[in-house]
């Protein structure tokens, strides 16, 4: 099983996909779940590995995928007995199997490298790299007759930008050609999902150059996108300077969506039922359950229910209009 473990996380770290690794750290009997107990948790809620079955399992599973959102690393008490006086950074759940026992769970999110896309050769786009590289970002130039001695510190160089080529979604694009075929390369970062393109330009020659791409067929909400001028104001001058802002507005999105470990952290409300979903919230003890390993299914008005233990499919049966959930649109 842990051979398994490895190979997985060698795997998800070589393809720069996120992950989430969960290390049961303390446990009460009977819990199954033992200390030093590992999985893996990859973004589509696949778990490799073992931290125990039931309600922690589902438990698990649902704040690994948090982590992934937010960021941030957690520890996940689940135990028959709430603490009264909750601790900063943990997160309680009650655990409602009649197996009963306690268990505490660190889940850390693991990360891929952001990958910033440089696209130009200018002298900004020069800077951009360097800097990046100490920063420990994966660099992707797009730039025609680019030598690969002016970009030392990219991980790839390509003369442009096309559809087979896998920009994600968390990438940040960034067109520094000043004026070497803005219209055409900002038009190949439109056509990325990129959650930032910026722009090094005046606002003045961007508003010239968004007209010509209004010609080409480019929604006003397309052009939205473009951050012009890239970069926080700080009166940059020279390219080091600029290139500073930029990274400086990258790291600002990147933290953006964190929120403060300190803080001590409750479970949400009980979603709307969702089909889609591999994870279920029962609706009696608002514990999640997977789908796929539930114990128990029982149809209600047309959704599924599902339980992992008997207790709240008992409960849910005798008064199932008080749990009854309103399906997602």
């Amino acid at each position: 099983m842990f051979n398994e473990f490895l190979q997985k996380t060698q795997i998800l770290y070589r393809d720069n996909e996120p992950f989430a690794i969960a290390s049961v750290i303390n446990r009460q009997l009977p819990s199954s779940g033992k200390p030093g107990d590992k999985a893996v948790i990859d973004k589509e809620g696949r778990i490799t590995g073992w931290v125990g079955g039931g309600c922690t399992r589902g438990i698990i599973l649902k704040e690994a995928g948090n982590a992934l959102k937010d960021g941030q690393p957690r520890i996940v008490r689940i135990s028959p007995d709430q603490d009264s006086s909750p601790k900063p950074g943990v997160i309680d759940y009650k655990m409602t199997c009649y197996s009963g026992g306690s268990v505490e769970v660190f889940i850390e999110p693991v990360l891929p490298r952001p990958q910033l896309v440089v696209m130009g050769k200018s002298h900004v786009a020069k800077a951009l790299c360097r800097l990046a590289k100490a920063m420990d970002y994966s660099i992707f130039v797009v730039a025609a007759n680019a030598e690969d001695t002016a970009f030392p510190d990219a991980d790839k160089i390509s003369p442009q930008l096309d559809p087979s080529q896998r920009i994600p979604e968390n990438a940040f694009v960034v067109v520094c050609t000043q004026g070497e075929n803005d219209e055409a390369h900002l038009a190949q970062a439109l056509h990325t999902k990129a959650s930032y393109i910026g722009f090094v330009s005046s606002r003045k020659k961007a508003n010239a150059v968004f007209q010509t791409l209004r010609q080409e067929g480019f929604a006003f909400d397309q052009l939205k996108r473009i951050k012009t001028p890239a970069g926080l104001d700080i009166q940059a001058k020279l390219a080091e300077e600029i290139a500073i802002s930029i990274l400086a507005e990258i790291i600002t999105l990147l933290r953006n969506g964190s929120t403060s470990s300190q803080e001590t952290t409750t479970r949400p409300d009980t979603p709307e039922y969702s089909a889609e979903s591999p994870i279920f919230i029962n609706p009696v003890c608002q514990v999640p359950v997977e789908k796929s390993t539930a114990k128990h299914v029982v149809e209600h008005e047309g959704l599924k229910y599902y339980f992992c233990c008997d207790g709240c499919k008992v409960t849910f049966e005798k008064t199932p209009e008080k749990y009854a959930l309103q399906a997602s649109t």
